[in-house]
């Protein structure tokens, strides 16, 4: 099972120009709103038309612009799990999920229906109308409508997107039971990198109509290569950097010199270090560099309480000034803040130097 896709669309806002191919792993499309993700997926399954190129499902042609083909939406064999589910509200669950398979025996449709139902775990709830549902149920009714046609590639546009987090969670752990049994290629379109982290082992990041980044998700997360990725992978510190040494730079917004680990490029502009990884100095532990490395004595600005997690905003240096006088964001565990909040200050706070992130 493949998929390649090269397209070019002209949008008011910007042009779509993606170009990648993919397998049965499940890849994430990530990006900010506008970036080109939800009209790359119309794109494949025919909802929009490409100004050229080519999309290529598993050596059948669905679109060629230069050979005049243009495959229609319904031929595709292509799943499509909507933002807002485009459930039919006059239409009950096993009515809605059949709806695909109208072309199909009425014997041969229902048995197909009834087994879409027993592995998308909706038994009971066959003559409900999607007024009838939760969001979760609505959520389950548009992907057993999705999958009932057998699709050769399955389309996944931000389906978690209205229902809460502790939903969200279970239905994600849902959602990889079922993939894991489907043996299509996935693109799951998100803007949230810890379900991207979870449900996706590839990515493509999307900027502004184009593929900014490309590659597993552990990749991306640890080493993103450039500002915008490292944004959208959750590095909330972040800093203007400098070249000074094969092994040092200048974090000019934070006011300091940092160590790092790895031998440094000469052509980066930021570093950045995720707001869990910053540590006690004395909670350090040993590596190749000094033990005195990378720390700083760091006043609290602000302090945020969550029942398992506390975020401190923290001053490099010096004593804030007021509460919008702060350098880093500082993400502990309750049990770690604990510990700490009754030491003297300034706190004495560890960059790892193997942990700090350069990029462009």
């Amino acid at each position: 099972m493949e998929l390649h896709v090269d397209i070019c669309k002209t949008l008011s806002d910007f042009t779509l120009n993606v170009n990648f191919t993919t397998d049965t792993e499940i890849t994430g499309l990530l990006g900010v709103s506008g970036s080109g993700k939800s009209m790359t997926l119309r794109c494949i399954a025919g909802i929009e038309t490409p100004d050229k190129g080519r999309i290529i499902l598993n050596g059948r042609t669905l679109f060629d612009s230069a050979e005049g083909i243009n495959v229609p939406s319904r031929l595709r064999k292509v799943g499509y799990l909507f933002q807002n589910y485009a459930l039919f509200p006059h239409m009950t669950v096993e009515e809605n999920i059949g709806f695909a398979l109208g072309q199909l025996p009425r014997e041969q449709r229902l048995s197909r229906v009834k087994n879409i139902l027993q592995i998308i775990k909706l038994e009971g709830l066959e003559k409900r109308y999607p007024s009838q549902l939760s969001g979760g149920q609505q959520q389950r009714t548009a992907l057993a409508r999705a999958l009932a046609i057998e699709p050769e590639v399955l389309l996944l546009d931000e389906p978690f997107s209205a229902l809460d987090d502790h939903l969200r969670n279970h239905l994600g752990r849902q959602l990889m039971d079922t993939l894991a049994a489907y043996s299509g290629v996935t693109l799951f379109v998100t803007h949230n990198m810890d379900e991207a982290y979870r449900i996706c082992p590839k990515m493509l990041v999307l900027k502004d109509g184009e593929i900014e980044a490309s590659g597993e998700n552990n990749q991306l997360f640890q080493n993103p290569p450039t500002l915008n990725v490292a944004q959208l992978t959750g590095c909330k510190n972040i800093s203007r950097a400098e070249y000074l040494s094969d092994h040092e730079c200048l974090a000019s917004d934070w006011g300091i010199t940092l160590r790092v680990k790895k031998n440094l490029p000469l052509n980066f502009n930021y570093a950045g270090i995720q707001a869990y990884h910053l540590r006690e100095a004395a909670e350090s532990h040993h590596d190749d560099f000094s033990d005195d490395d990378n720390v700083f004595e760091c006043w609290p600005s602000t302090i945020i309480e969550s029942p398992f997690k506390v975020t401190i905003y923290l001053s490099i240096g010096k004593k804030p000034a007021d509460k919008d006088d702060y350098n880093l964001f500082w993400e502990l565990p309750e049990t770690t803040w604990q510990n700490l909040k009754s030491k003297p200050l300034p706190w004495r706070i560890k960059i790892s130097p193997d942990k700090l992130l350069i990029f462009n």
